[in-house]
Order: structure tokens, then sequence, then C-alpha cells
């Protein structure tokens, strides 16, 4: 905003004309000031509540698919520890062939962060009051734990099941060492499901707290 001070449009005569015309400008500056911190503060405030509305809408999309989410770990839990029971009887008997399904289905659980990095580039978090960014930010830093964990387990996936990759319809899994290893990378990898499964459990928690304290008007 740029602001224009004109000289006065008659002589000044005397001290007295010379302080009116000093206050009437140092006035019209202070009005002006006003105004344009005025028209800014309901600028920021619209970005924070539409900050405020989006991320309270996000949080509620994800609390929902928190369910979907555990019941995807339990799931791979179980197929995990199928794996494994076939690895020991493999491993109690290595010199008998052995074709039962080893396999492992990994999906990505994941949840949206959109408003979140949207806050963040419009600097509308800025504006919120300290304790409410600290609870948004509690959230979205457990959601990135999890990413964080899931691309780890991808990691584990892929070594465990690595050994299978060109086996052949009808040809027997490997035995001895190479079962160990797979039995190992498989376990490995069933702490680190148990470790998402914690994750997403806390965020649970972090979501309740937040929709108890800022129920959907």
């Amino acid at each position: 905003t740029v602001l224009e001070v004109h000289p006065p449009t008659e002589p000044v005569h005397g001290w007295r004309d010379f302080f009116i015309h000093i206050a009437t400008i140092t006035i019209g500056l202070l009005i002006a000031l006003s105004l344009e911190r005025c028209v800014e503060w309901q600028h920021h405030r619209h970005l924070a509540h539409q900050a405020e509305v989006s991320l309270g809408n996000e949080i509620r999309g994800n609390e929902k698919q928190v369910a979907v989410a555990l019941d995807d770990v339990h799931k791979q839990m179980d197929m995990i520890r199928q794996n494994v029971g076939v690895l020991n009887r493999i491993l109690a008997d290595p010199k008998k062939p052995n074709r039962e399904d080893i396999t492992f289905h990994y999906e990505i659980r994941w949840f949206n962060d959109v408003s979140w990095r949207t806050a963040q580039t419009t600097t509308a978090l800025s504006y919120l009051p300290y304790d409410e960014a600290l609870e948004y930010s509690d959230i979205y830093d457990q959601q990135n734990y999890i990413d964080a964990a899931e691309q780890e387990a991808i990691r584990d996936v892929v070594v465990a099941v690595g050994p299978l990759q060109n086996l052949k319809a009808g040809d027997a899994n490997p035995t001895g060492e190479t079962a160990a290893k797979m039995k190992e990378h498989f376990e490995i990898l069933q702490g680190q499901l148990g470790h998402v499964q914690s994750l997403i459990e806390e965020l649970d928690r972090e979501y309740k707290k937040f929709l108890a304290a800022h129920p959907e008007e």
C-alpha cells in the first residue's frame, strides 16, 4: 500500500498553521496505517480460519481410515505367521521337498496431509495460536513416523521374499541356509509391522483427543 502525502494547497501563515498542518498529516497517516493493519489482520484471520476448517476435515477423514489400516496390519501379521510356520517345517525336515505356499502381499497405509502442507506453504500456521499449531504439528509428525516405518517395512518385505522371485511353478521351496535366512527376515518384518501397528494406535489416540477437543460444528 502506498500512502500519499500532499503539500498544503494554501500558504502557511505562522507557526499555528504549520502545526495544524503537521497534526492533520499525522492523524491522516495514523488512520491510514490503522486501516491497513485492520485489513491485514482480517486477511490473516481468514487464512487461519480456512486452515482450521481444512485441517479439521482432513483429520476427521484420516481418523476414519485407522480401523482399515489396523485390519491390514493384522492380516499381514497372520500371513507372516503362516510363512514362518512353513519355513519351520522346511527346517525341521530339510531333505523333504516342500511346495507349500509362501506368499506375502504388502499394502502401504497412508494418511492425507495435503491440508497440512498447504497451511505450511501459505504461512497460515503462523497466524494460529501456538498451542493449536503445536496440536496439529504433533498429529502430522506422528503420520510422518508411520510413513517412515512403512518404508522400512517395504525394504524388509523385499529381502524376505527375494529368494522366491525366481522359482518356477512346481519348484520346491528353498531349504537350508536360505530358508533360515528367510525365516529370520520374516521375523524382522513381523517386528517392524508391530512397530507400525503401535504407531497407528498412537495416531488414533491423537485423532480422538483432537476430535474430542474440536467437535464438528
